[in-house]
């Protein structure tokens, strides 16, 4: 059974415009390791495309997903939050049965 993608929001799109990731050559890699205090955890860093990536575009911005982590991602959604404590990239994934505090770690 094929696997639903996760969507990028406008807002990480428009986020990503702001600090030119494009214009750098940069992708925003949204990818799921082994870790963390629930069993997985979120990395989201600004990195080069594979060929083998999942490519989301928008906005003249591009986020990716490896094919590794894609499972864990499905129907995600890959949105940008500001708020008082602070401004990241956050995950809302329906896989995830129970997530930590942070907000980068998950378990399923």
């Amino acid at each position: 059974m094929p696997v639903v993608p996760p969507i990028v929001t406008p807002r990480a799109f428009a986020r990503l415009s702001e600090i030119g990731a494009a214009e750098q050559g940069k992708v925003l890699r949204v990818a799921v390791a082994g870790g963390g205090c629930s069993g997985f955890q979120y990395e989201i860093v600004l990195d080069e495309p594979k060929p083998d990536d999942l490519v989301l575009s928008g906005e003249g911005e591009t986020v990716v997903v490896d094919p590794v982590s894609l499972p864990f991602l499905a129907q995600a959604r890959i949105d940008f939050s500001e708020e008082l404590i602070g401004a990241r990239f956050v995950i809302d994934n329906p896989n995830a049965t129970a997530s930590c505090g942070c907000g980068t770690s998950f378990s399923i």
